[in-house]
C-alpha cells in the first residue's frame, strides 16, 4: 500500500500540541482587520488570537477569504515532487468555496505531476467539528485503510459528526452573509443566546435559542447525551471564541454526565472562525457510528 499524507486547514480547531501530535500539516487560511492580512496559523506564529477577540470586542470588522488554488499548489506542490500522496480533509463547502479552489489546485498539481495523487474531501464540517473529526480520520489511518477505503471512511461518517454551539448574538453571522437577517432576529432578544449546528450538507443551522448563558450550556449537554451513545467511551472536543471559563465549565458539565476527563479536550476558536462567530462562542463537537 502507497503511504499517504493527511493534511487539513486551519479552520481545524484543535490544540496546536495535539496536531503536532497527530502530525498533520495544516494550511493556514487568511483574514484581514484594517487592511492588513494575517494567515492564521494554530502556533499564532502571525497573529496572536487573545489580541484578535480583544479587536473584536473593541468594534473590529475582520474579513476571511478563502484560498486560492494558486495557494494551495504551493502546498500540494512540495508533496507530488517528494512522491508522496496527499489526502487534504478540507473545510465545509457549505460554508466556504475554498473546497472547490482545493480540488482544482489538485488537478493541476497532478497534470504536471502524473504520478502523483492529491484526494481532496469535503469534511462538511468546521472548528472543533473539523478538529473532533480530523483526530478520528488520523485514528482511523492507523488500522491501516489505504487511501480509497480512507476516502470512503471519510464520505460515509462525516454525517455523523456532531456540532452543537451557542453564540452571543448573530451579528457576526449575519454579517458575513451565514444566516440571514430573519434568523438575526431571533438572537436580538435580550439574554436570549443561539444554539446552532451545522447540517449533513456542511451549512449552518439555528436549531434553538436558550434564555442565558446556563441554559444554553444545558442545552449542549443534552444533545451530547442524546446523540453520543456510549458516553464513557465519547470523545468530545470544547472550542472556545476567547472565554475559557465557560469552557472548563462546559467540561465539569460533561464529566457529570458521563463522558471521561481525558476523552475531553479544549481548543481555542481561532479567528477563521472567530470572525463569523464572534467573542463568547462556547461549542462541543464528537463524532459517532464509528
Amino acid at each position: 500500500m502507497r503511504d499517504y499524507v493527511i493534511m487539513s486547514d486551519s479552520t481545524a480547531d484543535l490544540p496546536v500540541e495535539v496536531v503536532k501530535a497527530l502530525g498533520v500539516p495544516i494550511i493556514p487560511f487568511s483574514y484581514s482587520i484594517e487592511e492588513t492580512v494575517y494567515e492564521y496559523y494554530l502556533d499564532e506564529r502571525d497573529g496572536d488570537a487573545g489580541a484578535f477577540y480583544e479587536r473584536l470586542r473593541k468594534g473590529a470588522m475582520p474579513v476571511t477569504s478563502q484560498v486560492n488554488p494558486v495557494r494551495y499548489q504551493d502546498f500540494f506542490r512540495p508533496y507530488a515532487e517528494g512522491g508522496q500522496d496527499v489526502l487534504y480533509v478540507c473545510f465545509s463547502s457549505g460554508l466556504s468555496g475554498s473546497f472547490q479552489s482545493a480540488k482544482l489546485a489538485a488537478d493541476m498539481v497532478m497534470e504536471k505531476y502524473p504520478e502523483a495523487r492529491i484526494e481532496c474531501v469535503d469534511s462538511r464540517s468546521a472548528a472543533v467539528g473539523e478538529g473532533a473529526f480530523l483526530y478520528e480520520i488520523v485514528r482511523k489511518k492507523k488500522e491501516g485503510l489505504d487511501m480509497d477505503d480512507m476516502v470512503q471512511w471519510i464520505e460515509s461518517t462525516r454525517s455523523h459528526v456532531h456540532h452543537w454551539f451557542m453564540v452571543e448574538d448573530l451579528f457576526h453571522l449575519k454579517r458575513g452573509g451565514r444566516v440571514s437577517t430573519v434568523e438575526a432576529m431571533v438572537g436580538s432578544a435580550l439574554k436570549i443566546k443561539p444554539i446552532l449546528s451545522v447540517d449533513e450538507e456542511g451549512r449552518l443551522v439555528i436549531r434553538s435559542k436558550a434564555r442565558g448563558t446556563n441554559k444554553a450550556m444545558e442545552y449542549l449537554i443534552a444533545k451530547v447525551v442524546e446523540e453520543g451513545g456510549d458516553l464513557g467511551t465519547l470523545r468530545a472536543v470544547i472550542g472556545h471564541a476567547d472565554c475559557l471559563e465557560k469552557a472548563n465549565k462546559l467540561k465539569q458539565m460533561a464529566i457529570d454526565a458521563g463522558l471521561k476527563e481525558e476523552n475531553l479536550l479544549i481548543a481555542p476558536i481561532g479567528p477563521i472562525i472567530g470572525t463569523h462567530v464572534g467573542a463568547g462562542m462556547l461549542a462541543i463537537a464528537f463524532v459517532t457510528n464509528m
